[in-house]
Parts: C-alpha cells; structure tokens; sequence
C-alpha cells in the first residue's frame, strides 16, 4: 500500500509538468481539483521526488525566518520516513544541505550535509511553509522557490533548480484500485532493490507475474481476476478504516486517530515482525509521516456523537473551543469517505480554520460552532463547510500545547442537528 501511493505520486507529476530533482510548488493552497491523500488547504505544498539512479541529491533547504518556517519530511519509496527538515527536524529550522545517498553507495560520506542514507532509488519529500505572525501566503510560495536541487557531484558549481508551479492544473495523485494497482507494484519491483524484508511477498508476486526485469502484461482472465482483487482489497481497507485502523484520543468521545506503530523511524517493524495490516490502513488515508510525530496533531472522526458514521444530506454541527490547544493555529477539513481527498463543491470550499476567525460568527466564550452539510444553514453561511457525499473530519493542530498530549482538553463530538 505505501509504495503503490508513491508511485501514483511519480505518475502525477506529469500531469503537472514536473519532473524528478525537480521543486513542484504551489502559489495557493489545495482546492478540490488538487487529489492528495488527506491533503490541508491551510498552507501552500512543496514537493520534490528525487531520482537517485544516477547517484546521491541534495536538497538545500533556507533557515526559517520569523515569517515562514518550512516543515516536512523525506521518506524512501515505502514511505518509510529517513528525514525530517524544519525546525523540529535535522536542522532545527538553521537550514542545511541534506544529502540523500542512493542504495549501495560507497563513497565517502561529504563533509557539511546532513547525510541521509536511502534504501530506495527514489525519494519523496514533501514540505509546507508554515505562515508566521505578520507573513503572508505569498511569502510562503517566494520562501519555497528558495530551495535547491542538485547532484552531489555538481555541488561545487550547482546547476539552476527547476521551479513548477503546481496549483493552475488538476493534480491526480491518488493510488487506483484496478489493473493499474498491480501495474504500478510491478514498477516498483523493477526499480528499487530487494529488501529483506521484502522477501516473502516478491516471492509470492513472482507467482502473478511481477519479477523484477520480467514486462508485466496480464491478460485474459489473470487480468480480471486481478481487477476484482484490487477491487476487494480497497473494500476490506474500506471496512478496516472505520472498524480497526483507529483509535479512541478519549473514552468517551467518537474522535480518534490512527494506529501508528511508534519505532526510532515509524517504520511498522514491531519484535522482528512487519504489520503489514497496521502499514496498510495508515497509508490507506495519509502519506508522508514524519520520524518525530510532534509538529502537528491529527483528531479525526468518521461518526457522529451516536457512532452513525457521517452522511452527505445530513446537517452537523461541531463546537471547536476557544481553548483549543494548537499554538500555531487549528484547522477543520472534510474529506470524501470514497476518495479520502478533499470533496469537490460549487463554494469551492474544503475546510474552515483559525485564520478565518474574523469571517465567522463566534460564541461569546470565544468557541465557534461549524457546520458541514449539503446547503449551508440560513445565516450560516460563514461557518459551513460543503458536504454532499458521505465524508470524515479531521482536526488538525499546529504546534499541539500540552493539553492536547496530557488529555486534560477534550474535542466535543459531531452532533446530527438534522431537522
């Protein structure tokens, strides 16, 4: 599951214009259109795929400055999480050279870079420039097209970064669960190198026709009895997300968050054993997990203050306090319970969060009640966000304060407020 989401995010960046080695930003944040795995529209992305085939990268990242700080991670095909950049990463928000060092390299190790080293021929790094007190989104997108890209090899004379802005078109990001799931592990297999602990499942995809410099063309009834696997297995994850994948933040409230298997690299090893089932519900909804889970805090809920999972033609109301533990700013974002991508609407609008205060109407003791459903409430308009499908929430906390961690603060429930 985590490699074949990334290797939908290498097939993507056609669609954009970019390429490998190459710095794909965005000049506003996500819309709709923008089809990431539980992507924010708070904060303006950058990404970047490295291409290590040809030997170690470098990515250059700027030091913070009061208005922006940049926060991200690298992770290796299988998302396995090798480095995190930014102030709660390697460089403490100073800025450095990361060097990303392909698998078997064995030259020295430079001098003056954090050294990375990388089991996987590719890597995925993606970084959101976190708007500080007078900073604005644009000086996000000018503090992003300050990163550099290049080979190790050309660091004593850099060539110029590539730039592409990624916001104007559709980007299509999304892991697909037909013939193309399989298609998309059969180009993984023949680019990365084995892995030990990968050694039983290459065996058994040997047994269906993925061998590493074997094509992989199914035909006839080998491709639809794939179709229908790929199929079934998105509906078993379906079932899992709302069942197992989560757990309770507080006994008695419906919000949760996922499983994660805490290692030194979130890496779902657990006692010698891979949890393949655990790696899989994660990366089934999310991407991109950072080493250190302490930039940012994730409450989500699929199900109403009764547990009735969430519908697209009923009204919701949810009280965010005015207490909420989130230093930097709190966000609230739907996702569509199909895609989990952000829900498409005529508004043209996703999500609501602290730094649209000042539009919304407040309670008196500095809460504010949000609204999801199909057609804003009269006089709501301001505190509604679109539903029309079947969706989840998910919360988000940036810079989570204590309250949050020692759970002495606790998030009221989605309430169905249908007439």
């Amino acid at each position: 599951m985590p490699a074949v989401s990334m290797a939908a995010v290498r097939r993507s960046l056609a669609g954009v214009g970019a390429g490998y080695n190459e710095v794909l930003y965005f000049s506003n944040v996500m819309e709709a259109r923008h089809e990431l795995l539980t992507a924010n529209n708070t904060t303006p992305y950058v990404a970047v795929v490295l291409d290590l085939h040809s030997g170690p990268m470098v990515i250059e990242v700027p030091p913070a400055s009061a208005k922006v700080a940049l926060f991200g991670s690298a992770i290796d095909s299988f998302q396995v999480p090798i480095a995190d950049v930014g102030p709660t990463g390697d460089d403490k928000g100073k800025g450095g050279k990361y060097v990303f060092l392909s698998p078997g390299y064995a030259g020295a190790r430079p001098n003056g870079y954090f050294v990375i080293p990388s089991a996987t021929n590719f890597v995925h790094a993606a970084f959101r420039p976190i708007i500080g007190k007078g900073g604005t989104i644009e000086d996000g997108v000018a503090y992003a097209k300050t990163l550099k890209i290049y080979p190790l090899a050309s660091a004593a004379k850099p060539p110029p970064t590539k730039y592409v802005d990624g916001f104007p078109k559709a980007w299509q990001t999304l892991p697909v669960y037909d013939l193309t799931f399989f298609k998309d592990i059969a180009a993984v297999v023949n680019d990365e190198p084995a892995q030990t602990k990968d050694a039983a499942m290459l065996g058994l995809l040997a047994s269906i026709g993925i061998e590493k410099g074997v094509p992989f063309n199914p035909a006839g009834e080998t491709a639809k009895a794939l179709e229908q696997a790929a199929a079934q297995a998105y509906d078993i994850m379906q079932a899992r997300m709302v069942t197992s994948a989560f757990e309770k933040l507080w006994p008695d409230r419906q919000w949760g968050d996922l499983r994660y298997t805490h290692t030194k690299d979130t890496d779902f090893m657990k006692d010698g054993r891979l949890l393949i089932d655990d790696r899989a519900n994660v990366f089934f909804i999310a991407t991109w997990l950072p080493k250190k889970l302490a930039a940012s805090a994730y409450p989500q809920t699929f199900t109403d203050a009764t547990g009735a999972l969430l519908k697209g033609n009923k009204l919701y109301r949810l009280r965010v306090p005015a207490d909420t533990p989130a230093r930097d700013f709190w966000s609230v974002i739907l996702y569509s319970m199909k895609t989990k991508s952000m829900i498409p609407n005529s508004a043209n609008k996703v999500g609501l969060s602290s730094y649209d205060k000042s539009k919304m109407q407040m309670n008196n003791d500095g809460s504010v009640d949000l609204y999801f459903a199909p057609m804003a409430p009269e006089g709501k308009e301001t505190n509604w966000i679109p539903t029309g499908e079947d969706f989840f929430v998910f919360l988000r906390l940036y810079g989570p304060e204590k309250a949050y961690f020692d759970k002495t603060w606790k998030l009221p429930d989605v309430e169905n407020v249908t007439n």
